[in-house]
């Protein structure tokens, strides 16, 4: 059995490998296993374990890291949480943080029209939105293509991707402020959120969301 390593300090493989990722984002997918560099984009997580923020996430770390098998089992968790604030465009061109969605557990997915593996998970997110989706959970799913919105629109049309909302970075900012934080080496990459906007767990590479082991997981990570 595969023992995971908790979203610490990076290795110097990891190290080497996310320079390498870095260089090829936009043209290929990279997928190896997350180390966090232990930063938040606002609140260092020394400080934030400090001060309590994601206290009551600890547990939910837990409990969702031993529900990470099968389908799912590349997902590692945080350690500690903390605070992330992402930022990206909403369905409306509106300005949107991952605290817009306090109050719901969110699943973040990066992807993009050039990334084969982002766009064979599309679907199994879609049927994920579509069976767990509601007013304490969402699929949020933010295309990093480059230039117009032409390109994910159609790729989503096309492929009857009918529940996710349109959430987009054309500036790639979304990823280059995961790959900061240690969290993205490629795409795609997906990050679990708790309701008070906590990092709970991640991974990078593709997985099938739609699957009963993710269904498991997520239902862990909604506290049911």
């Amino acid at each position: 059995m595969t023992n995971k390593r908790p979203l610490g300090l990076p290795s110097a493989k990891l190290v080497m490998i996310a320079a390498i990722a870095g260089l090829l984002a936009g043209a290929v997918a990279v997928y190896v296993r997350i180390a966090a560099s232990g930063n938040a984009e606002v609140v260092t997580a020394e400080s934030a374990s400090a001060a309590g923020a994601c206290e009551g996430a600890v547990a939910l770390a837990r409990k969702v890291d031993e529900l990470a098998r099968g389908e799912v089992a590349a997902m590692t968790p945080a350690d500690p949480p903390r605070p992330l604030s992402i930022s990206f465009k909403g369905p409306e061109g509106q300005d949107l943080q991952t605290a817009d969605f306090k109050g719901q557990t969110v699943l973040l997915n990066l992807w993009a029209t050039w990334c084969g593996p982002c766009r064979e998970e599309m679907p199994a997110l879609n049927n994920l939105q579509k069976e767990m989706g509601g007013a304490d959970f969402e699929v949020v799913a933010v295309n990093v293509d480059t230039g117009s919105d032409e390109k994910p629109k159609a790729f989503l049309q096309e492929t009857g991707i009918d529940v996710l909302g349109y959430y987009r970075d054309s500036s790639m900012g979304v990823f280059n402020a995961m790959k900061k934080e240690g969290l993205a080496f490629g795409l795609p990459v997906t990050l679990i959120l708790d309701k008070q906007g906590c990092l709970v767990s991640a991974m990078n590479g593709p997985a099938v969301w739609d699957s009963p082991d993710a269904k498991a997981m997520i239902s862990a990570a909604r506290g049911i």
